[in-house]
């Protein structure tokens, strides 16, 4: 199978499918997947923009509403995870998972998927200490402070990958693991970002909470983006002798080191993408202390067993199949030819979280 892994896509869907057609035809390959690390911006009208996180200037349509209202549809299965610059409303109707669009995924704020028999593990947004602990409490409208926590990394979606004991094969994060600078050509590093030295002495540079997921899960492969180049870094885990091959890329731009496409072995199909088993008992199990005021999830108040979890989904799963629940337009889409004066939106600004209450329904 060959996945192609794509770092900060700030929007420019069009300019990463092209260039992926393009590698197709002039190598002569068959990519099967997209995999995204974030910066993603599912921006469907000009109502999200209000959600995104970057100076007002810099707010742009760019192209993925055309992906979401159908006037284009994505040449491969798109998976991607969420950064610090996303239109959070949306991302937060999805925030267990979920279409964007028509074949492109969102992984959720933590999530697994399955495509073919590889499974894809992803934690969305960056660290900050300062929230970490916190629960989900940003409501819409979000205020100038909320804007930027939403996306804040939070101990209850990590606590729920740390449960994880199946093999991972992927995993997406948008900032680094920290300490993973150490497994790479630090001076290469530095040269192209010498600004970066300090935080590496003082062990800054990164995320701790996705170093102990490296740490835990071990995958044979994990991605990165957030700093904007291309670095390499290989992890050698001491309990078992396995390795983790790490590489962050760039953002789309000219000349830079976006893309890169891997090869890894695969069963025979169908690559479709799949529900995993394991990830929706974790999810049935934590769900009932899902944090959403300042306070973290009380722990104690679990009570439902993993492995009751575990019959109950397969259960669920052997009725209805693994698919992921469809795709549904839970909002206007931007219409070009109609701009919305002035800031203006009609419509209703609480819309359904339909794919979020398929699942909880699923998962009773």
């Amino acid at each position: 199978m060959r996945i192609a892994v794509e770092g900060c896509m700030h929007g420019d869907l069009d300019n990463v499918y092209a260039t992926l057609l393009h590698l197709q035809e002039v190598q002569n390959i068959k990519i099967d997947l997209l995999l995204c690390c974030g910066d993603f911006q599912a921006v469907r009208n000009e109502k999200d923009l209000e959600s995104l996180n970057v100076p007002p200037k810099f707010r742009s349509m760019n192209s993925f509403w055309k992906y979401y209202s159908g006037e284009k549809v994505a040449p491969f299965p798109t998976i991607f995870i969420g950064g610090n610059h996303e239109a959070s409303n949306y991302l937060w109707e999805l925030y267990y998972g979920g279409w964007a669009a028509p074949q492109i995924y969102f992984l959720g704020f933590a999530g697994v998927i399955k495509f073919g028999n590889i499974r894809i593990g992803g934690l969305s947004g960056i660290y900050k200490s300062h929230h970490y602990n916190m629960g989900h409490y940003e409501k819409l409208p979000y205020s100038e402070q909320d804007i930027r926590s939403i996306y804040h990394v939070r101990e209850y979606d990590v606590h729920k990958l740390l449960q994880i004991e199946e093999p991972i094969d992927i995993f997406l994060s948008h900032d680094w693991p920290v300490g993973i600078t150490a497994g790479g050509d630090l001076k290469a590093l530095l040269r192209q970002k010498p600004f970066f030295e300090q935080e590496i002495q003082e062990g800054t540079l990164g995320s701790k909470p996705a170093a102990e997921l490296l740490g835990k899960l071990r995958p044979p492969y994990w991605f990165s983006a957030h700093l904007h180049c291309k670095f390499a870094a290989l992890v050698q885990h001491e309990k078992d002798g396995h390795s983790t091959k790490f590489l962050a890329l760039d953002k789309c731009l000219p000349g830079r080191n976006f893309l890169q496409v891997i090869e890894i072995e695969s069963g025979p199909g169908p690559h479709e993408l799949q529900l995993d088993e394991e990830w929706l008992a974790i999810t049935r199990k934590y769900n009932a202390v899902l944090p959403l005021t300042i306070r973290n999830a009380n722990y104690n108040n679990v009570h439902l067993g993993i492995e009751q979890c575990r019959q109950f989904v397969r259960n669920k799963l052997q009725t209805r199949g693994s698919k992921p629940f469809e795709f549904v337009q839970t909002a206007p889409c931007y219409k070009p030819s109609q701009p919305v004066a002035d800031g203006v939106f009609h419509g209703d600004d609480l819309y359904t979280r339909t794919l979020s209450m398929h699942l909880l329904s699923f998962l009773s």
